[in-house]
């Protein structure tokens, strides 16, 4: 059996402790394979977290955008398949509390042939109720948006932190 070489473990070692910089989170080297799909979920996720941002005033808004077969997974809270569940649960523990903001050159999208689209990307929270509120650290998150009856709605998301 051979043995490790040492200076890759120190190589490995090194590029674990430079991915967490915030320059990890953009990236250089994506091109989307259809502009048109990525400039369109560019706009469903900004309306989609402005409506999130201000759900004290908009909580009908945010809902509007869950597909009724919806699956939330999220690494801390588990997962939720009623969209009453995921709107009441973001009325008391995110409505005016928290706000979301996108790490901005983080996102990917890739079409579903026949169904929508893919979003790949890192977000921040910020958390109000704390004083001196600093961002989350970037979490991972994955939206599936499906393209129903000409209407773009939310069907899986992954939020990952």
């Amino acid at each position: 059996m051979k043995r490790f070489p040492s200076f890759l473990l120190i190589f490995l070692c090194f590029m674990a402790a430079s991915s967490c910089t915030s320059s990890k989170y953009v990236l250089k080297d994506y091109k989307p394979d259809d502009q048109e799909l990525y400039n369109t979920i560019l706009q469903l996720d900004s309306a989609f977290f402005g409506a999130y941002n201000t759900c004290a005033t908009n909580l009908d808004l945010y809902a509007s955008f869950y597909s009724e077969n919806i699956e939330f997974y999220h690494d801390n809270g588990g997962l939720m398949t009623s969209k009453t569940d995921i709107v009441e649960s973001t009325r008391k523990n995110i409505c005016g509390k928290v706000t979301r903001q996108l790490v901005k050159g983080s996102v990917e999208v890739y079409p579903v042939k026949d169904f929508g689209a893919i979003e790949i990307g890192y977000h921040t929270f910020w958390n109000h109720a704390e004083a001196n509120s600093k961002p989350s650290r970037p979490g991972r998150f994955v939206i599936i948006w499906q393209l129903e009856n000409k209407e773009w709605k939310i069907r899986r998301v992954v939020s990952l932190h």
